[in-house]
């Protein structure tokens, strides 16, 4: 029984690529003001029941899970290209570069992420392309110091020495002989990247500096709900209990792969 259980964060996964897949089919309807069914609670019409504002909160939800899924996959598609060419280029080249790339991460791990993000959303100002500009900026030094500290464990090896020894070029040697070996660690890191930014992203709606009414995002629609918590519990309830679930299961998902990876420990069982 407990060996089925550790599918379950895949299958959550899996329903929130559906909902943010099946979310565009959603006509303008969703957005449009019905002040008679304000606040209503669940029922067969409104399975999640209504807004302050008489919108669907279940057709909200699945358009906050667009929101979600598109600034998560954004954020890290572009924080681990970002990163992993720094981290894996800085450390491949040493010296002077090295060190300045390696003062340069310092720096930047100096601040809370998210606090920076918060800075850096409020600068831009409020949106999407806004909110993952500023996940990214604080996002690929993790990516970068993981890629580098792999990359120095590595770079010494015969194939490698090989290739350098044969004049292969350095692009070559770093994409073809280096990132290969990387790239199961680094897609461990790019699971929890993914909660990470699920979570930022929520917490800057939530403060008013991401997704602007009337697009959705779990945030923001936890920041309209918390107004009415005591009169309509459901519009904080479902799409906290969604942002919760898909955090969970991405770091679930994270900690089986990372395990999975881990020699040693596989060794020992």
């Amino acid at each position: 029984m407990f060996n089925n259980l550790k599918y379950i964060p895949y299958l959550i996964i899996i329903l929130w690529f559906l909902m943010a897949l099946f979310a565009p089919l959603l006509d303008d309807g969703v957005n449009v003001v019905d002040l008679d069914r304000m606040l209503s609670p669940p029922s067969f019409s409104a399975i999640f029941g209504t807004d302050e504002l008489g919108r669907p909160v279940f057709e909200r939800l699945l358009l906050g899970a667009q929101t979600s899924f598109y600034v998560a996959v954004s954020v890290v598609i572009f924080s681990f290209m970002i990163g992993t060419t720094i981290g894996i280029f800085s450390a491949y080249t040493g010296g002077l570069v090295d060190s300045v790339i390696t003062k340069v991460i310092d720096v930047f791990l100096a601040f809370p992420g998210l606090l920076l993000a918060i800075a850096l959303a409020a600068i831009l100002g409020p949106g999407i392309e806004n909110v993952v500009f500023a996940l990214v900026t604080v996002g690929w030094v993790g990516y970068a110091r993981l890629a580098r500290a792999q990359t120095l464990s590595i770079k010494h090896r015969e194939h490698i020495q090989a290739a350098r020894s044969l004049g292969t070029s350095t692009f070559w040697i770093l994409f073809k002989h280096i990132l290969p070996l990387i790239l199961a660690t680094l897609g461990v890191e790019a699971t929890f990247g993914i909660a990470g930014a699920v979570i930022s992203e929520a917490g800057l709606s939530f403060l008013g500096l991401g997704v602007q009414a009337p697009d959705a995002s779990w945030g923001n629609m936890i920041r309209e709900g918390t107004r009415y918590l005591l009169v309509a519990p459901h519009l904080v309830l479902f799409p906290g209990v969604a942002l919760m679930l898909v955090v969970l299961a991405v770091n679930l998902v994270g900690d089986q792969w990372r395990d999975y990876l881990d020699v040693k420990s596989k060794n020992r069982n």
